[in-house]
């Protein structure tokens, strides 16, 4: 047996009409549209009686047509702690330190971020760049970052 075969109750009906309003309130219907609808669905005797009621319309619908939701079942106790995660060889400290005493893109180019580390160079020469890789390496020191193939900076 289908679950269009299955039969409804009062409940339901009164949910289909009050959805129907709220599709009338928000003007997908005219009225007399409407009252045909909400007579189709006070007469309903099955689900598949009341499905074609919403096929042209947009969500909100009854509770029978709203798939279920799919829930993950719960990580085993001992897969639910994070795993460590692959660690640079690199260090953040030496990164910042880096940065911060040769601020001219240094310590970006110890981490393997040769891209920044080029535009703290060149930029350096019109100061910007020194501020910035001082900054830069007072971040590092602090958040951490990751090294040129995306692995967290070791402390």
């Amino acid at each position: 047996m289908g679950s269009d075969d299955l039969r409804v109750g009062t409940s339901e009906r009164e949910a289909a009409v009050n959805i129907l309003g709220d599709h009338f309130s928000e003007g997908r219907l005219a009225m007399e549209e409407y009252e045909q609808r909400v007579g189709a669905a006070l007469e309903a005797t099955t689900r598949g009686d009341l499905r074609p009621l919403f096929r042209d319309l947009p969500p909100p619908y009854p509770a029978f047509m709203v798939p279920p939701v799919q829930r993950q079942p719960p990580l085993p106790a001992h897969r639910a702690r994070s795993e460590p995660a692959v660690m640079s060889d690199k260090s953040k400290l030496a990164a910042g330190v880096l940065q911060i005493l040769l601020p001219f893109g240094i310590g970006r180019f110890y981490t393997g971020h040769t891209g920044v580390g080029l535009a703290q160079l060149l930029t350096s020469f019109m100061f910007v760049g020194i501020v910035w890789s001082v900054i830069d390496g007072i971040l590092l020191i602090v958040n951490g970052g990751v090294d040129g193939e995306g692995r967290r900076l070791r402390d």
